[in-house]
């Protein structure tokens, strides 16, 4: 008691939290006996590491590489089987429309924009979230995602927002709709809005696809076997990094501008490590957050997909609706390093960014149908034939990175806000954003003939 009572008026409240600890640790020594005295230091010994102030973000980093390799080099196999499991049972659905004489329209509407928008969202989605679920699943359960928090509390009070914030946008890495709600943590209105405003910034499942596709085909593209999927995984987590120091960046902005105010204080008791139930958690993981996300995409792009198909069978004359459009947003596009096309796939993508690529591909070959293709080689020579660059990948992927929240997201944010300007705030923000940053990159590289 003495320590807490040495405390001056003018202490910050981290050294009156320390003293509170201070005490109950002394009191704790004199009134209770350890039997295995080395067990209790393992969780000290082990925070020296994981929060340390030299070690803990690159520990973070290596993690979050890790967890990106397993999840690339264990989805490849799976996804593929899916692919072609749903392409071959296609073959009979197509077979009882051919007996039944279903006209071609309906056939189109149900099996080449219905059942291909969907069965392509599962099979490219559905493996990975399986195996990168139960990873972060082990990692809280283990105790080592509260360490990830302590570490980037110090960040994010010297952006002006909440410490709370890093779980929030942890969640953000698989369902950025979720991680909306999970923004109730945070006491704070004003910082509970910073939160809410900037959790697009870090990739959700939908977007893990056309992150790691891209950079496999052409920022690894002079790799082969482990080391191009290592060097896949590394340009995806400087995406990641890239898309956190966004996040920093807009949220100390807007803390001095629209949401000002003093930061409140977080105070994390860091739980003991622990031994995580495997199996259980595994499964819980696997059934509770992969199939609601599942579900959820699904949902949307079960539509998005015969929209879509509309689109690429009514024509304009010569022209078909995706087409006009694609040709009509070229311009623009072209000034951020993009195509009309791509531009395009982003819009109708709004509904969930599981079928960016699967639109953009449909565009491109002009089949009328969401395409499957044949390996990534051919994939890549389609981007090819098309006038890609590694300037076109890189700035898809950052555009994908920025822009705007999918659907779902959005009506998440009316429902938490109640508010129509701050919903449309969270639409505008990231998509100026994304604007700004894929014109800087394209202009720059540009004129330093980088191509």
């Amino acid at each position: 008691m003495d320590y807490a009572k040495s405390l001056s008026d003018g202490d910050t409240r981290e050294q009156i939290v320390s003293a509170i600890f201070q005490t109950s640790r002394d009191i704790c020594k004199e009134t209770i006996t350890y039997t295995k005295r080395e067990k209790l230091h393992e969780t000290e010994k082990l925070d020296r590491i994981f929060t340390s102030k030299i070690w803990g973000f690159p520990i973070m980093l290596a993690m979050l590489a890790v967890v990106i390799y397993i999840t690339i080099s264990g989805a490849n196999v799976p996804s593929s089987l899916l692919a072609e499991f749903f392409g071959w049972f296609e073959g009979y659905i197509t077979l009882a429309f051919e007996k039944m004489h279903a006209p071609e329209w309906l056939h189109g509407i149900l099996v080449l924009g219905l059942y291909r928008g969907t069965t392509w969202v599962v099979s490219v989605m559905l493996p990975p979230m399986a195996i990168f679920f139960p990873i972060f699943a082990l990692l809280e359960n283990y105790g080592y995602l509260p360490r990830v928090a302590f570490n980037m509390d110090r960040l994010f009070k010297k952006s002006g927002a909440h410490g709370k914030q890093s779980l929030t946008m942890a969640m953000g890495f698989g369902c950025n709709a979720a991680a909306i709600m999970s923004t109730r943590i945070i006491e704070s209105p004003r910082e509970r809005m910073l939160a809410i405003l900037t959790n697009n910034f870090v990739p959700c499942n939908g977007r893990w696809p056309t992150l790691i596709l891209l950079a496999s085909l052409f920022m690894a593209a002079g790799y082969t076997g482990g080391w191009k999927t290592l060097m896949t995984a590394s340009v995806v987590v400087a995406m990641v990094v890239f898309g956190i120091v966004v996040t920093l960046t807009v949220s100390w902005v807007l803390s001095k501008t629209a949401l000002r105010g003093m930061p409140t204080h977080y105070t994390l008791e860091l739980p003991p490590y622990r031994r995580p139930k495997i199996w259980d958690t595994i499964v819980r993981s696997t059934l509770d957050k992969s199939i609601y996300v599942l579900k959820r995409a699904v949902t949307v792009a079960a539509p998005a997909g015969v929209l879509t198909w509309v689109l690429a069978n009514i024509h304009i004359g010569d022209t078909t609706v995706l087409a006009y459009v694609a040709h009509l947003l070229d311009p623009f596009a072209r000034q951020l390093g993009l195509d009309g096309y791509i531009l395009m796939a982003f819009i109708l993508g709004l509904p969930a960014n599981e079928i960016v690529l699967p639109i953009l591909l449909m565009g491109y070959l002009s089949t009328g149908a969401l395409t499957e293709v044949d390996g990534l080689h051919s994939l890549k020579q389609i981007f090819l034939d098309h006038g890609w660059t590694w300037l076109t990948a890189l700035n898809m992927m950052l555009f994908s990175l920025l822009h705007y929240p999918c659907g779902t997201t959005l009506i998440n944010i009316y429902k938490e806000t109640k508010s129509k300007k701050w919903t449309f705030v969270a639409f505008a923000l990231p998509t100026g954003i994304a604007i700004a940053v894929t014109f800087t990159t394209a202009h720059i590289v540009q004129w330093l003939g980088l191509l």
